[in-house]
């Protein structure tokens, strides 16, 4: 499998490759410091891992004999450095790669909303928070979304579990108090899986519950002095 990486940065003349496991520790596999010259980080192995760099401004790193160990996001960064003084790195968004296990059986996501908690967001302006759970997929190639876009918050990246050899992802939404306490809103949370050949969406939704209002109910007495 070849990455290819490119900027348009001439004074970011340094580059560098950096693979993100699934537990999410980044690790530096090769880098150059200029044209034509690069070198593999001495960890991994220079014969399956390799970096060229033909042009000042592009990189391509070379991953041979692909095991599912290699699926990860790899990153490629450039920078501008000098011995005295260190430059910042710009990363780009990073290549997810799958290397399917062929003893594991490509399944689609169990996808769950769990209400928030009655003891949540009691006052007034304050939120409640919607949880959407999926659970119990492979490979690890999906996107979260809720159908209410309002402070959202997605793991960064899946889970995976040595016992079920599963993936597993969550997401959280904050809405208004009282737009979750309206029976008529409904929230929906919406999974995009790949499954190695086309993408599908599971979906569940919940309703705004009215449980957990207190009302005020206040009596006016009006008392009349015949005179």
């Amino acid at each position: 499998e070849t990455l290819e990486c490119s900027h348009d940065d001439a004074d970011l003349y340094r580059m560098f490759w950096y693979k993100q496991n699934t537990n999410r520790t980044i690790q530096l596999v090769a880098y150059s410091l200029g044209k034509g010259v690069t070198e593999t980080d001495p960890i991994f192995d220079k014969k399956k891992y390799t970096m060229t760099r033909e042009e000042q401004l592009k990189s391509f790193l070379l991953i041979k004999d692909l095991r599912t160990g290699d699926s990860a996001v790899y990153y490629c960064a450039a920078s501008s450095s000098q011995w005295k003084r260190p430059y910042p790195a710009y990363f780009g968004p990073g290549t997810k790669l799958t290397v399917l296990d062929p003893n594991n059986e490509i399944t689609k996501p169990n996808v769950k909303i769990l209400p928030p908690s009655s003891q949540e967001g009691k006052g007034k302006g304050e939120k409640k928070t919607l949880v959407c759970v999926a659970t119990d997929f492979y490979p690890d190639h999906v996107t979260v979304s809720w159908k209410v876009n309002e402070g959202v918050g997605t793991d960064s990246m899946a889970k995976w579990d040595d016992n079920t050899k599963k993936y597993s992802i969550t997401s959280r939404l904050r809405v208004l108090n009282k737009k979750w306490h309206k029976e008529s809103n409904t929230f929906t949370c919406t999974v995009d899986f790949f499954n190695g050949q086309s993408n599908e969406n599971v979906t569940d939704s919940i309703n705004g519950s009215s449980e957990g209002i207190v009302l005020i109910v206040i009596y006016l007495y009006y008392i009349c002095i015949l005179s």
